[in-house]
């Protein structure tokens, strides 16, 4: 019998993790518009989808997602202060938005808004979401176990799934070759993070998890949809105030990226699930450890 494990999301500044807290970040505009992907769902377990997000980010989000009100995240410590990643299941969903602008996206909280979970509330989602016909999930987030070997409840849940289901889950962000569940299961599509350079070369974050078990590496530092409120961390003499748009970076954020590019390319190439995420990882590996790199 296993323990009963932590989830953690993997956006950095928790546990220790590399990385780093979101900075403000200047508004983006909309990507266009594909009504073809309205008919692809997406599922994401995260900190849940900010109170607003409809409204204050209208072109992103309206119509894409049914509002209710257990997938709201608190994302506050107190007032209008973050807590440490609220806000983070926001930043996901407006990546999964870039890369496949109209998704249909179904927002579930399964972290608290320090970004903390558990496996027990994780494998409870995966398995309601996998009801309502999703085509991909997104998991930005995971855990270690004491013996590196899979938790048991995950690899169950996940492996009951419907086999059309394709799994996308965030490597980690502490710099190891230790296996991050559910990342590492064969069945999941683990995402490492890549960095991009001012001279525009990719080269793998320093920061990101890596090895034998992922899959595929994607940009992790970018910027994405958030919320209204303030940084304040103690020690700080002033807060540092956000105005719906952030800059992050972590392997949370390259996740996503391959999930809305499974989604846009079922739909471009008219193909499943699973031929998409297999079409994506064709390629070479970007480093070894790191897997396909997919833009």
């Amino acid at each position: 019998m296993q323990p009963h494990h932590v989830v953690v999301g993997h956006g950095g500044l928790i546990m220790g993790n590399p990385g780093d807290r979101p900075y403000p970040a200047d508004p983006l505009d909309a990507p266009k518009y594909d009504a073809r992907l309205k008919e692809v769902r997406v599922g994401v377990i995260d900190t849940g989808i900010s109170s607003g997000a409809s409204s204050e980010h209208a072109d992103w989000f309206g119509g894409r997602y049914a509002e209710e009100a257990d997938d709201v995240d608190p994302a506050y410590s107190g007032g209008d202060v973050f807590a440490l990643q609220g806000g983070h299941g926001t930043f996901v969903a407006g990546v999964i938005q870039n890369a496949a602008p109209g998704v249909t996206f179904d927002p579930e909280v399964g972290l608290d808004p320090n970004g903390f979970g558990d496996e027990e509330r994780l494998c409870r989602k995966i398995t309601e979401l996998g009801r309502k016909k999703i085509s991909v999930l997104n998991l930005s987030l995971g855990c270690f176990t004491e013996d590196d070997v899979a938790s048991e409840p995950l690899r169950r849940t996940i492996a009951a799934l419907p086999k059309d289901v394709v799994v996308v889950a965030s490597a980690g962000n502490q710099g190891t070759q230790r296996p991050s569940w559910p990342a590492a299961l064969d069945e999941v599509t683990a995402v490492a993070a890549a960095e991009q350079k001012p001279d525009g070369s990719v080269v793998p974050a320093s920061y990101s998890n890596w090895g034998h078990w992922v899959d595929a590496s994607a940009v992790g530092n970018r910027a994405s949809t958030y919320l209204k409120g303030e940084w304040h961390l103690a020690g700080e003499a002033d807060a540092t105030p956000f105005a719906l748009w952030a800059y992050w970076y972590g392997t949370s954020f390259a996740a996503p990226l391959v999930t809305g590019r499974i989604a846009a390319t079922m739909v471009s190439d008219g193909i499943t699930a699973a031929q998409a995420r297999d079409k994506l990882l064709s390629g070479p590996e970007l480093h070894p450890g790191y897997g396909v790199f997919v833009k």
